[in-house]
């Protein structure tokens, strides 16, 4: 088996804010197999300052992969445990590999063009006319499920935007989540949970900053909406620490990202626990490429949750590879009559 790695920058469309800054460019790395004329690829989404594998060795440890795939995916997995965006890359490019088509890694309805997979619009930090803007947007393409970024601007501003999006629209007809990523200090987080409240919200993600056990502990008790664990879950690697954490914190929902928690087997372990302690989840991307996006995308259809999937990432970049993957009205589905261009 011939294995190489490739380093690509994704290029976004325009600066996207988030509380941690603003990002102008996504680094990402593609595992590349090819064995018997046939070809896997995988993604190892990395995103600086962020992922828990932002580490100096990262190339060092994508050499290592390559000098060592013959162990093959399970114990690669089990190897790579502090680096889940190449965990994951690993698991996609050895079933990539063996798939029928490059891209089509779970056969199902989703990549049949048959069904689709309910995803929020994503509205991201900025000016207040920015974010309005961004808001009308979606509501014009029919979502039913919009996600706020919190956090960056004025508290107040983002109250008002709240209240334009209810002033138009209750609670059954669209639904909102915010993601504070941190932002509120433990001392205040209980009065903003309060207010943030009046405008019927579905969730809240990490309102505070991740590694606050006790505190986020009490937030989840006396929270007057639910509040979903996003970062919580980075940098957790064992299966009873997964659990310990969801006894410990016992939130309201948890939110995955397979690039941050060891990919596909990392999700399912993440799952497996939630449920048996009847903690709702759903799936996001994490700023990945289409085909890391593709991947996602799949492996959440089979899984059969139908909430708003985090999905809705694949059109924020300029230099993106063409696929299949199409956004329209709120539903991301797989276009069977448009091509894969892969090139790097």
């Amino acid at each position: 088996m011939k294995v190489t790695y490739k380093k690509h920058i994704l290029n976004f469309k325009r600066p996207s804010g988030t509380s941690r800054g603003v990002l102008t460019e996504k680094e990402t790395w593609f595992l590349l197999l090819e064995e018997n004329g046939k070809r896997g690829i995988g993604e190892c989404g990395l995103l600086r300052g962020l992922s828990v594998d932002d580490r100096p060795d990262y190339e060092e440890k994508l050499q290592w992969v390559c000098q060592n795939i013959h162990l093959g995916k399970n114990k690669l997995w089990q190897e790579l445990i502090e680096f889940p965006s190449i965990q994951f890359g690993v698991e996609m490019a050895f079933l990539s590999l063996q798939a029928d088509n490059t891209f089509e890694l779970f056969p199902s309805d989703f990549i049949k063009g048959k069904d689709s997979i309910t995803i929020n619009g994503l509205v991201w930090m900025g000016e207040e006319t920015f974010m309005k803007q961004q808001i009308e947007e979606k509501l014009a393409d029919g979502f039913t499920c919009i996600k706020l970024k919190i956090g960056a601007i004025d508290f107040q501003q983002e109250l008002d935007l709240l209240a334009f999006i209810r002033k138009h629209f209750d609670a059954n007809t669209i639904e909102i989540r915010v993601d504070a990523n941190g932002a509120f200090s433990p001392d205040e987080a209980l009065e903003k949970l309060q207010l943030l409240s009046k405008y019927q919200l579905h969730s809240i993600e990490q309102p505070i900053k991740a590694c606050q056990f006790e505190v986020m502990q009490q937030l989840c008790k006396q929270t007057p909406f639910p509040i979903a664990l996003d970062e919580e879950l980075i940098g957790i690697y064992t299966y009873e620490d997964k659990v310990k954490l969801l006894e410990t914190i016992q939130p309201q929902y948890i939110i995955l990202k397979p690039s941050f928690i060891g990919g596909i087997k990392g999700s399912l372990e993440w799952i497996e626990i939630a449920e048996k302690m009847n903690i709702g989840w759903w799936i996001t991307s994490a700023l990945e490429s289409n085909v890391g996006l593709n991947a996602i995308a799949q492996f959440t259809y089979t899984l059969n949750n139908k909430m708003p999937q985090g999905l809705g990432t694949g059109g924020l970049y300029t230099n993106n590879f063409n696929c299949p993957l199409e956004i329209k009205k709120g539903q991301l589905i797989y276009n069977t009559d448009l091509n894969w261009d892969f090139v790097v």
